[in-house]
């Protein structure tokens, strides 16, 4: 199964596509056509399944998907800020004790 790994596994969904086919069945492979062992060496040389269902010309990538994930991306980021913010004001609110006095 070795030849070179992202080749075999892209071969490995190309043919069960055409198997698939060839019985009647319009769809795309699924997890539950492959063996547990075909999975994990689908999964280690191609990544994700949907992922891999992409890089075999299977599927085509959502067009909006990188859209989705940069905002995504960009709402934590903002999230990650505010939070620092909060963290940064919550240090530095002043005591009730005015500077220069202590207490008794």
């Amino acid at each position: 199964m070795e030849k070179n790994g992202k080749e075999e596994a892209v071969r490995m969904l190309c043919d069960k596509q055409t198997a698939l086919r060839e019985s009647g069945i319009d769809r795309l492979p699924q997890r539950k056509d492959f063996s547990d062992s075909e999975i994990m060496y689908i999964k280690a040389h191609l990544g994700a399944f949907p992922r891999a269902l992409e890089a075999a010309g299977l599927k085509q990538r959502d067009p909006a998907h990188a859209q989705k994930q940069q905002k995504k991306r960009i709402r934590a980021k903002r999230n990650r800020t505010a939070a620092k913010i909060r963290r940064q004001n919550a240090g530095s609110i002043p005591s009730a004790i005015p500077e220069g006095e202590e207490e008794s």
